[in-house]
């Protein structure tokens, strides 16, 4: 059963690609009722989600299975006090419980809060004190659910600690209480344009971003997964992202389950490509998610050994994609990948949407949710082939935005300054109107008078067979005021040495313009990575200035 024409007008075009897009919904949509528990009513033996672990642990959810559970959870979580409006942080990394939690949530008008188990103390009460946080909800694993209770024992807003599946002092255990709970639940009046959701997102200065979002980002979804994703009515997708990272909800719970489609869940902590592979290939997963990063390890791995006959269309975001990762995928799958952009301010913003002829390397097009044009620094579109910022400007019936920045309006006024939204990622638009990424306005490296992208450099290192991956960076110099570094993890087989630096610089330098050379290239036996896979070049700037300390 697919409810998304329940939500939306749209027409394609001649080509069958997306042309324009219209939400349709009630006053007080409500994920929780209106999504899920109309598939537990309509197709309640279809899956809904697929569960497994490492241990080859395995569990099947049912749309029926997901509408009586969710029910369960949010008596138990009325019974233990939550309430329309409270703050729930909630860490489950990709513990099955996520998955009917967070309705439960949605539909008691409470307020999510999703984060991963990798936050400190610190960075716990801080999300407390910016967001009056008083409820969270633990992982059994680790030490989260301890670190959550000397959170609630400093900040005596955060009033209960939800802990599934063991007993730990100080907390509640939750899954005991979903046990006892009634499967009826009655309806709590909700509006679609109420707050739902929070995501606390890192910018590569200050402190986290806490992004707020209502009940009617779900459906804006429906672009995302129906028609970048080409998600299918009974299909099974696999998007990686672990549940504290936004992207969580571009591929794991919201438009899948509009369009009918199960999820896929691979419960790990350490990435192996080839333990994926095989989730992939024994649970015939039909469509996929990932992080340029992801496939460059696949392909390493060769994903011509698996079976993933069951596959048809694959995506990727997160960050830029460079062609010759494209180029193998192709060849190992005879799959296009289908690159997006969005950020958790928003959904699928430009993308190469089904049915369209993608060129290899661009970020696609704008989607009709949103009115997006590329500016220079006062404000003005750029003409095709210059490099401006990306913003949106408002139109009517906006959706797909988040709301404001939770605890910092002067924030939010200064990214929306002049009526427009800022991004904060530069790009260029060709003649055709494809966007090609450039990078971060704070990534972007000035030397000797030119604005170089990092992603330009990165994409001829990438071509080198000796590099698994590469960040480049801009490092002071007296001379240029900017100098070219790259920093190199190498593929398996390769060893560091002068000789491979020397070629390596040589092999870049020979096919870029003088004033893009890498002067300075480093060996680094990790990349530093977000929970999403994203090479944080934050992390290696701060690397690098500890150095020079």
């Amino acid at each position: 059963m697919q409810l998304f024409n329940d939500f939306c007008n749209y027409t394609l075009d001649e080509n069958g690609v997306l042309n324009s897009f219209q939400l349709d919904y009630p006053e007080n949509y409500n994920f929780g009722y209106d999504v899920v528990d109309k598939m537990g009513e309509l197709a309640p033996n279809d899956i809904a989600m697929e569960w497994t672990n490492p241990d080859h642990l395995h569990k099947t959810f049912t749309f029926a299975d997901i509408k009586r559970l969710s029910n369960k959870a949010a008596n138990a979580f009325k019974n233990q006090g939550v309430k329309k409006g409270d703050r729930v942080i909630v860490i489950l990394k990709r513990n099955y419980e996520y998955w009917y939690i967070v309705p439960a949530l949605h539909k008691l008008g409470a307020i999510v809060i999703p984060a991963t188990n990798m936050l400190t103390l610190d960075d716990i009460t801080y999300r407390v004190d910016t967001a009056d946080i008083r409820f969270a909800v633990s992982t059994p694993d680790g030490d989260t659910a301890e670190t959550l209770v000397k959170a609630s024992k400093e900040r005596t807003i955060l009033e209960k600690v939800f802990v599934v599946r063991r007993d730990v002092e100080g907390a509640v255990n939750f899954t005991d209480e979903i046990e006892k709970a009634d499967d009826n639940f009655e309806r709590v009046e909700t509006l679609a344009k109420e707050p739902m959701l929070i995501y606390f997102t890192s910018g590569t200065t200050g402190y986290p971003k806490a992004v707020m979002h209502d009940h009617t980002y779900t459906l804006s979804h429906i672009i995302t997964a129906k028609f970048w994703q080409d998600v299918k009515e009974k299909g099974l997708h696999l998007t990686v992202a672990e549940t504290g990272w936004g992207k969580a909800s571009w591929g794991k719970i919201y438009g899948q389950w509009l369009c009918g489609c199960g999820v896929m869940v691979y419960d790990f902590d350490h990435f192996s490509p080839d333990k994926l592979l095989r989730v992939m290939e024994k649970y015939k997963v039909t469509s996929f998610c990932a992080p340029p990063t992801v496939y460059r390890y696949f392909i390493k791995r060769g994903m011509n050994n698996y079976d993933l006959s069951s596959l048809k269309h694959i995506t990727t975001a997160g960050e830029a994609l460079n062609p010759v990762v494209f180029k193998k995928v192709f060849e190992q799958t005879g799959l296009r990948l289908m690159e997006g952009f969005g950020q958790t301010e928003s959904v699928l913003m430009i993308g190469n949407l089904v049915g369209s002829e993608e060129k290899v390397g661009a970020l696609g097009k704008p989607t009709p949710l949103y009115n997006t044009m590329i500016v220079d620094d006062s404000g003005n579109e750029l003409p095709a082939n210059e490099v401006g910022e990306i913003v949106v400007v408002p139109q009517e019936n906006q959706h797909g935005i988040f709301m404001g920045y939770c605890g910092d309006e002067k924030l939010y006024e200064k990214v929306w300054r002049n009526g427009v939204y800022h991004t904060g990622d530069t790009a260029y638009k060709d003649e055709d109107g494809y966007y090609w990424y450039v990078g971060r306005i704070d990534d972007l490296i000035k030397t000797r008078g030119f604005r170089v992208g990092p992603f330009e450099i990165e994409n001829v290192l990438m071509k080198h067979p000796a590099v698994m991956e590469c960040a480049v960076i801009g490092v002071p110099d007296e001379s240029r005021g900017q100098a070219i570094k790259a920093t190199v993890h190498l593929a398996e087989g390769y060893t560091e040495s002068r000789e491979l630096k020397r070629e390596l610089k040589t092999f870049v330098n020979s096919r870029v313009a003088s004033y893009k050379h890498i002067q300075h290239l480093e060996f680094i036996d990790e990349m530093p990575k977000t929970i999403s896979g994203k090479i944080k070049r934050t992390d290696i700037r701060e690397i690098d200035r500890n150095k020079i300390c």
